[in-house]
């Protein structure tokens, strides 16, 4: 039996067949996403609901002609965005993406909806996460005509796949969404009052990995988020692991069995019974990019053009012309959750330092500080080691160097995740313990 994993990223799509019996990915599929809508608005980041289905069922319906024996799909895909959706089950209303800013826009007497809701009700919230987004709407009047629920762009295609008219989402997608109780698993009924928006509109919840239906007669796994699924797919051993990953942003993440609360940190619901305490850098591996950018408009304003950049940098590098004395590069150039207004910054410049081998080594040692400094704050509350590192996701797997770093600043031994595309392999997994032709506890090296 083989299982079929697609996952939904903000910039692409993948797909991977897996084999039941060896958990190995037999064949990976990628294409672009290319589904932004254009804005007059800088914070707002939509993108179209209708072109990413279509991708989506177009990479699925080719894998599935190819693969006769597929007995479960499982998705995954960028979390805490949402999509509304009518009493049909069809989308009323684009995407809003995770990297959407209209929660830290002070359009309420001065105050954004994020400063609200910390100061009436408490609650550190996230712009970009699906309840703000909705209070946000809400609030302006834009929730659009016919509007019946919201959830996540997997969850939407878990729907289309199989007929469903009110989405079943996971509790890891659903804390995802914010203003949701981990330790009772509901969402905060309390805060909705204070915001006066009902609670009708929320997604129904499952702890389980339920089968919501069937596409052409094979089950279809509830969705999980990216995060748990980069996981599952990724870590064998998970309780000794700490989980590294560099995509556009980045994560530092660990598995643990009892809920604990960490300032700076998430803690989300995983396989029940469990949790991945997570940190997360919003500029992450785009930090690398950017510096790229920079280089790159410097050179084609010297007219030269059609340049790899990346192996330009990694060629300085290597060269091994960086001073002892370093620069010390913050790479929070995006902010972060907790301060989106934050900013980064070069400092301890010298007249023998200030160079682009100083400064591409100083932008790698950023963004493997942001993410130790996550890893010490969950270290020192639950306590328990960890002896590896697991590192997954294109911008660390690209770059030996950040590697070298990673390992070096969390003084351990860092291993590259064995599959290329571990959220989708996550998915493809829990669509296998879904249909019981895979254990939990076996899946992760847990023996108790």
């Amino acid at each position: 039996m083989r299982a079929l994993g697609i996952d939904i990223g903000t910039t692409t799509v993948s797909g991977i067949v897996m084999d039941s019996e060896s958990r190995k990915a037999e064949e990976a599929y990628t294409i672009e996403n290319s589904s932004f809508i254009r804005s007059d608005q800088q914070w707002e980041k939509l993108q179209d609901p209708e072109i990413i289905i279509s991708k989506v069922k177009g990479l699925l319906d080719k894998v599935l002609d190819m693969y006769k024996d597929i007995g479960v799909i499982g998705l995954t895909g960028q979390m805490h965005g949402i999509v509304y959706i009518n009493r049909e089950g069809t989308h009323v209303s684009p995407l809003y993406t995770w990297q959407d800013k209209r929660g830290n826009e002070k359009h309420f007497e001065n105050k954004s909806v994020c400063e609200i809701l910390r100061q009436q009700c408490g609650i550190q919230a996230y712009s970009g996460y699906g309840t703000v987004t909705h209070f946000y709407n809400a609030m302006t009047g834009q929730v659009p005509d016919g509007a019946e629920s919201f959830c996540t762009v997997m969850d939407y295609l878990g729907m289309i796949l199989t007929g469903r008219k009110r989405p079943l989402v996971h509790a890891g997608n659903a804390a995802g969404l914010g203003m949701y109780d981990v330790k009772k698993g509901s969402f905060i009924s309390e805060v909705f009052k204070k915001m006066n928006t009902g609670m009708e509109i929320l997604p129904e919840i499952t702890e389980e990995l339920e089968i919501l239906g069937t596409y052409k007669g094979i089950p279809v796994c509830v969705a999980i988020g990216d995060n748990q699924a980069s996981f599952l797919g990724s870590v064998d051993s998970a309780k000794d692991t700490i989980l590294v990953n560099m995509g556009t942003g980045g994560q530092v993440s660990v598995y643990t069995e009892e809920y604990f609360s960490v300032d700076g940190i998430e803690t989300r619901p995983f396989l029940k019974g469990s949790y991945i305490l997570a940190g997360s850098s919003l500029c992450g591996g785009r930090a690398y990019a950017l510096l790229e950018r920079f280089f790159r408009q410097y050179a084609e304003a010297l007219g030269i053009k059609d340049t790899d950049h990346y192996e330009i940098m990694e060629g300085l590098l290597r060269s091994g012309n960086v001073n002892g004395d370093r620069l010390r590069v913050d790479t929070r150039f995006a902010g972060t959750r907790e301060k989106p207004a934050l900013r980064g910054a070069i400092e301890n410049i010298g007249t023998d330092n200030f160079t682009p081998a100083a400064l591409i080594q100083g932008v790698l040692e950023g963004m493997a500080e942001e993410l130790y400094e996550m890893y010490v704050s969950i270290e020192n509350t639950i306590h328990i080691p960890k002896t590896k590192i697991i590192a997954s996701g294109n911008g660390i797997r690209k770059n030996v160097f950040l590697q070298e770093i990673v390992s070096r600043r969390f003084a351990r031994e860092l291993y590259l995740a064995e599959q290329k595309e571990e959220a989708a392999c996550g998915a493809a997994k829990a669509g296998l313990m879904a249909v019981e032709e895979l254990s939990v506890l076996d899946t992760l090296g847990i023996n108790r």
